[in-house]
Parts: structure tokens; C-alpha cells; sequence
């Protein structure tokens, strides 16, 4: 039997990564064959499938920011792998992979979806680079491919606001394995043992600044310490936080951790009281799915993939204003009520078993690469 071959194209960091790699390495390698087209300085981690096997992998010139020179190269080069490699379908992720897949499979004739992991335009407040973003968006919408929504939230915005018809939206949701045991965390713990935490660069992606006036109306009423990781060291507004953090006196109450281990990460989320989420957009988080995974109640700002992984009043609250007493108030509940707070940890795990597993979710997208290769859909 001939394999349906499978091109990845995107830019592979953060959650981006985390996706692809849980894809690879679950699919049924002996039914599909996949390759991965990547950027010059993406995770350097190889791409490994189901059996162990090394994936084949090319570097491109991808990046993050708009160059008209640099993502010509990337087509060009992504044309000519594709023309050679000649796969049945291209899978684009996020939004320069998408565009280039995309501009690729029109010019090859090859079906292409794309997964946005939260589009593009809502990156940015800025009305102009909004309606840009959003144009290329729609842009596409008469080409050979599909979207393939990373969240129930995210296929909506798919049909209401980038106007795809029905019939090219479908839906994979971001999955990962049960987490079934704890690492001792291989860093000195700093922190006192009853703590909230989050994980999220400080971005306006995240909202870090929300988050910390949140603690600091928390305090006023209780003792209170968060524990923020993946902070890492250059991003735009890590200076904005601890500039905010020193102004409230909030430096013994907060601990930053600039990188943590995906290990370490299982286990402080696993020791916390509550996770936190202030998050503008997302598509279907990654650290908001692992912390159902290890049962963790939670309290999430209403934005896609956040409310899709939180039912409020049923496994954590949702908060639909940017209101840092808002936060604090769902958050001190948890805290001071042990039944409440047992009660939604148990229904997060329910929650995330009954829709958020790969071992269960992974004949999802196999049978969508199948529909999509024999013209299916």
C-alpha cells in the first residue's frame, strides 16, 4: 500500500512545535509518510514518527516578521522541495507557514490545509497591521485548501470573521498524552508550597501586566504567591512586568522562572492551588491543556482555546473582562474553598480524558489526510 505523504511547513517554535511533534510521532507511520519543512533557525531538535525513525526535514527561510525578500526565498525553496518530493497533501502551520503552504500548494496543485494556532490579526491592536493580517487571511479563501482549526473557537472566527465557506473549515484539536507520572523538579524550588502559577512569555499575547495587578488585589486581602514561568530573557514586555512588579511591592510574592523544563513544568503546575490564564487569543493552549491534564482548576480570561478547555462554574471560571478584581476574586475563592477547588480538579481531568487525548484524537487528523488526499472533502 502506498503511503499518503504528509509536507509540514511552518516555523517551528513554542506551541507551533509542540503540535507538529505530537502529530508526527503518534500517526501511523505505516499508512503515512512525513516530511518537514522548517525555518533556518527553528528547534534544531530532530522530527522523529511513531517508530523511532528520523523525518526527513528541510531548512527555509522563515521567520516571523514580514520580509517581501526573505519570503520569496522561502516559496521559491518550499516550491522546489514540494515539486520534488511531491507529497498528497501540505499541512501549513501558523501564520507564515501558512501563507507560504498555501502560495505552494496553489502553484503545485496540491491540497493544502492550514492550522493558524490563532490567527494572525489578533496579534496586534493596531487597526491597520489588523485589517492587512486579516486581508491575507481572506485572501485564500478561493484557493485549494482548508482550514483546519486548532480549537472549536478558532474554526468559529474561521466562518464569521475570515469568511471560509462551511465546507473548507475543519476541525483537529490540539491533543497531547495523559500525563501519567511526576518528575522531582531539577531546579532548587524558591517559592513557598502554596502558590498559583501560569506559563507565558511576558507579550501581549499573554497579558502578563493583568495578571500581576491581579496578585496585587489579591494580596490586599491574603496571602498570595505566583509562580510565572517560560518568562524567558528578551521578550518586549518583560521589562513593562518587573517595572510593575517592583511599583506594587509585589517582588516577594512573584516568582519569574526565565526557562523551565517541560518536566519542571508538569511539576509545579502539579503542586499549584490554581492555574491562571490572562491570555488575548490563543488557539487551543498547550499549558491551559496540561493543567487539565494534572487536574488543576483553573481561572481563564474568555478568549478562543481558553473557553474551550474551561467550562466556568464547571472546571474553573472564565473571565470575560479585563478586570483585575474580576481575577482575583474567582481566584481567591478556589483558594479558601477546598471543596469547590477538589470539585472542579476532578471534572478537569474528566474533561480533558473525554476530548483532549492524542492516543484518541490522532485518528482524527489521519482520517482527514486521507479525505483530503482522495478529494473527499
Amino acid at each position: 500500500m502506498t503511503k499518503i505523504k504528509v509536507a509540514h511547513i511552518l516555523h517551528s517554535v513554542g506551541g507551533v512545535d509542540v503540535s507538529l511533534r505530537l502529530i508526527l510521532e503518534h500517526i501511523d507511520d505505516e499508512k503515512f509518510e512525513s516530511i518537514v519543512i522548517q525555518g533556518t533557525k527553528d528547534n534544531d531538535t530532530p522530527f522523529h514518527d511513531k517508530s523511532k525513525n528520523s523525518i526527513r526535514n528541510y531548512r527555509i527561510p522563515i521567520f516571523r516578521e514580514i520580509s517581501p525578500v526573505q519570503d520569496f526565498k522561502a516559496i521559491r525553496t518550499a516550491y522546489k522541495i514540494v515539486k520534488k518530493e511531491k507529497p498528497h497533501v501540505i499541512h501549513a502551520h501558523s501564520a507564515k507557514g501558512g501563507v507560504i503552504g498555501r502560495v505552494v500548494g496553489m502553484l503545485t496543485k496540491t491540497p493544502s490545509l492550514y492550522t493558524p494556532q490563532a490567527f494572525s490579526y489578533l496579534s496586534t491592536d493596531n487597526s491597520k497591521k489588523r485589517s492587512v493580517y486579516l486581508a491575507i487571511e481572506r485572501f485564500f479563501k478561493k484557493g485549494n485548501s482548508r482550514i483546519l482549526a486548532s480549537s472549536e473557537s478558532e474554526k468559529q472566527r474561521a466562518l464569521k470573521e475570515v469568511g471560509i465557506p462551511e465546507n473548507k473549515v475543519l476541525l483537529y484539536n490540539n491533543s497531547i498524552l495523559p500525563i501519567n507520572s511526576i518528575q522531582p523538579l531539577s531546579v532548587p524550588k524558591t517559592w513557598p508550597d502554596e502558590y498559583i502559577c501560569t506559563v507565558g512569555r511576558p507579550s501581549y499575547q499573554k497579558n502578563t501586566e493583568l495578571l500581576v495587578k491581579a496578585v496585587y488585589e489579591i494580596k490586599k486581602q491574603r496571602n498570595v504567591h505566583l509562580v510565572l514561568m517560560g518568562v524567558g530573557y528578551h521578550y518586549s514586555e518583560l521589562d513593562t512586568v518587573v517595572k510593575l512588579i517592583e511599583e506594587l511591592d509585589l517582588t516577594d510574592n512573584i516568582t519569574m522562572l526565565p526557562w523551565t523544563s517541560r518536566e519542571d513544568v508538569f511539576n509545579i503546575v502539579k503542586h499549584a492551588q490554581v492555574y491562571v490564564s490572562t491570555s488575548r487569543y490563543e488557539g487551543l493552549p498547550y499549558s491551559v491543556i496540561e493543567a487539565i491534564a494534572l487536574a488543576k482548576a483553573c481561572v481563564v480570561s474568555d478568549c478562543d482555546g481558553n473557553r474551550d478547555l474551561i467550562i466556568d462554574g464547571y472546571n474553573g471560571f472564565v473571565i470575560k473582562d479585563e478586570n483585575p478584581e474580576l481575577y482575583s476574586g474567582k481566584i481567591i475563592a478556589l483558594l479558601e474553598d477546598d471543596t469547590l477547588r477538589e470539585k472542579f480538579s476532578f471534572n478537569a481531568k474528566v474533561f480533558f480524558d473525554e476530548n483532549f487525548d492524542v492516543n484518541k484524537n490522532i485518528r482524527k487528523i489521519e482520517d482527514i489526510y486521507t479525505k483530503v488526499k482522495n478529494n473527499q472533502l
